[in-house]
């Protein structure tokens, strides 16, 4: 019991010497902090408040640049090493499942307006919209994301284009250029840019939009499973590279000792 008690009293007397000397410390820091510039506020010493980041076409033009630039990147090798293992798994089930899809009449009319909902046109248009109500009534943060928007879909076109004439696999209907599905890859990529700036709140809706899209092109009979696979994985990638600065992305792809792993991150806002 004696020990116990010297135990406790060596603590709390390390406890008070700890808190006694942390402003002491603090007080130090702020003096050095100061010292080079006395005659200005702490704010001012910090350093000026962020600028908004440009949102004009030159910038659009730079940061596409500088986005393609960033895609020989570590973890987007990871996803696509996923995406490609999914796309490999799901493969030997592609006639299958393109079968039972398209011979079900409610699939076949509940997943029709993903044709529409998913096309280039409709999401361009839904990011140039977000962009010129920020740039209209002067939000910044606004016109941020919808210019995000704007990079995920073009950089998620540039990739799918590339991938379909590269792979030249025909489509179920018999036409050319199947893999990999651009509607998933573009609604991906939309709802990654989207999570990115809003959260898990407004990209839960987002992503359940964009699996409905992916889906839809099965009772089309315009891509195979494996095909829309790999597109949700190449418009997770664009999207993660048009907004890689900022806040950690919550789902990464880790290495691990034997293989790889997603893991989900959920951290406060």
């Amino acid at each position: 019991m004696m020990i116990t008690w010297k135990l406790f009293l060596r603590c709390a007397g390390f406890c008070a010497i700890a808190l006694s000397s942390a402003p002491a410390r603090a007080q130090d820091d702020a003096v050095v902090h100061e010292a080079p510039m006395s005659g200005l506020e702490p704010a001012q010493v910090a350093g000026p408040a962020p600028t908004p980041p440009r949102t004009g076409f030159k910038a659009l033009l730079k940061n596409l640049v500088d986005d393609v630039s960033h895609l020989p990147a570590k973890e987007n090798a990871l996803w696509a090493g996923v995406g490609g293992v999914a796309a490999l798994a799901v493969h030997p089930v592609d006639e299958e499942v393109n079968l039972a899809m398209v011979n079900s009449s409610f699939a076949h009319d509940f997943f029709k307006p993903g044709a529409v909902i998913g096309a280039l046109p409709t999401l361009f248009g839904s990011a140039i919209a977000v962009y010129a109500v920020g740039q209209v009534r002067d939000q910044p943060k606004v016109s941020h994301t919808g210019m995000d928007l704007i990079q995920a879909l073009l950089l998620s076109e540039g990739l799918v284009q590339g991938l379909k004439f590269a792979t030249q696999r025909e489509r179920p209907d018999g036409t050319p250029r199947a893999f990999p599905s651009g509607h998933a890859s573009d609604t991906f990529a939309f709802a990654t840019a989207l999570e990115r700036h809003l959260g898990w709140r407004f990209a839960v809706p987002a992503y359940t939009l964009a699996s409905y899209v992916a889906i839809s092109r099965l009772p089309a009979n315009r891509h195979w499973f494996s095909d829309v696979v790999f597109g949700t994985t190449v418009g997770i990638i664009a999207g993660r590279t048009v907004t890689r600065h900022g806040r950690p992305f919550p789902v990464t792809v880790v290495v691990a000792d034997r293989g790889v792993s997603l893991v989900f991150v959920r951290g406060g806002r």
